[in-house]
């Protein structure tokens, strides 16, 4: 064995019979960061396009100029939704009484008001089909599903509101240049700024 075949050997934490937890999640040494846990199983990220880091500083920038007091934005942070299933959505809006601190690692869904999860190749099934199930299935009010238009480049965002009889998404929009909705609060924002970032 050559000295560079062992360098890049890398020991992967060999799953429990029944699959981690949330509390695994937070506690397992030396996971790679933005690691989700998804049905007990810990699901590493690619790393980030241009595209997918620009449209999170657009929409964490646009829904943070109207945000009410009462209301918090985060990036990448981890929402529980139960014992086995801890995503990181890309933004989330949440109840303001629910931060507790910059040592804060993640948020509990009953607090959670919005959910953002913008598709890269890598998550296209997680972000189109598991996550907003999930997050469905827990009760997260809205949801917004955000893709690259293929023609501009640019974000198209899918807007999502839950149906409490169902616990299922409804669709409810699509938006291209401009996302203008009143729920979970009153949000403008020019998605074709985009252009400058």
């Amino acid at each position: 064995m050559t000295a560079e075949s062992v360098e890049h050997r890398v020991q992967w934490p060999v799953p429990p019979q029944d699959g981690y937890t949330v509390d695994d999640l937070f506690t397992l040494p030396d996971l790679p960061p933005h690691t989700e846990l998804i049905d007990g199983s810990l699901v590493f990220v690619s790393p980030q396009r241009r595209f997918h880091a620009n449209v999170i500083d657009l929409l964490v920038h646009g829904l943070r100029t109207t945000l009410p007091a009462e209301l918090r934005v985060s990036r990448e942070m981890t929402v529980v939704l139960d014992n086995r299933n801890g995503p990181e959505p890309d933004v989330s809006v949440i109840r303001a009484d629910a931060v507790t601190g910059p040592g804060q690692t993640k948020s509990e869904a009953r607090d959670v008001l919005l959910a953002i999860e913008v598709v890269s190749p890598d998550s296209e099934s997680r972000d189109r089909t598991t996550k907003p199930q999930k997050y469905a299935a827990a009760e997260i009010p809205n949801f917004w599903r955000v893709e690259e238009s293929g023609t501009s480049g640019r974000p198209v965002i899918h807007v999502y509101e839950l149906d409490p009889l169902t616990r299922a998404y409804i669709h409810t929009g699509m938006h291209r240049d401009r996302i203008k909705v009143d729920k979970p609060y009153s949000i403008d924002i020019d998605l074709t700024a985009i252009d400058n970032l």
